[in-house]
């Protein structure tokens, strides 16, 4: 997959995840600073320098299969201000809302015929796609992504006592889900991620 990308693609696709992922990040921890959350200026998480957020397994793995993964912005809910329950889930949803943004920003010069070259068509439709992916990959409900805390938040008190129990074991079955399942044949992620993708792409890019 990554090695039969033309160049004029993978180097499209190299800079949109930095920018992605950056400025999902941030979000993050933009958001929880201004429920008063310190950690994550504290950790240096509150910048737009790329270094500070991307992680290289979670990067080569977006390119290798489609989904990765940045460094987890550190947040202390316990000095969240306000309801921090509420607060948690607006920190976590900070990041995938942040990528939907992008990607309805990103597709206006196509929808409005600006955009005509092939070499800028390649780089808006990387930028799309690329952001709907961590949108949507993000939102499964599975710790450490940031949909288990959305989930949790929204969830009757049975389901999210579930959610807590898994947290633990979150990374191991998103890691055996994510990486071992297209080796067996289940490409679970695709199945949950894929529908979705192709019709929020047709909407916004055709």
């Amino acid at each position: 997959m990554f090695f039969n990308l033309d160049p004029i693609t993978l180097v499209a696709r190299l800079v949109v995840l930095i920018v992605a992922f950056t400025i999902h990040e941030f979000s993050h921890a933009w958001t929880a600073t201004q429920f008063g959350d310190r950690t994550p200026e504290q950790y240096g998480r509150l910048t737009l320098n790329p270094l500070a957020h991307l992680d290289p397994m979670g990067s080569l793995l977006l390119l290798f299969a489609g989904f990765g993964w940045a460094k987890p912005v550190p947040v202390n809910p316990y000095a969240l201000q306000r309801n921090s329950s509420a607060a948690l889930m607006w920190v976590s949803l900070a990041g995938p809302l942040s990528n939907l943004l992008l990607a309805i920003a990103a597709s206006i010069p196509i929808k409005m015929g600006i955009v005509s070259n092939d070499i800028a068509r390649t780089f808006v439709y990387e930028f799309v796609y690329i952001n709907l992916i961590l949108m949507l990959f993000n939102l499964i409900p599975l710790a450490p992504l940031d949909g288990e805390k959305i989930a949790e938040y929204f969830a009757p008190p049975p389901v999210a006592r579930f959610f807590e129990t898994i947290r633990p074991y979150g990374p191991i079955i998103l890691v055996a889900v994510a990486v071992i399942g297209p080796f067996i044949g289940l490409n679970i992620i695709g199945s949950i991620i894929g529908p979705p993708l192709q019709l929020m792409m047709s909407l916004l890019v055709g």
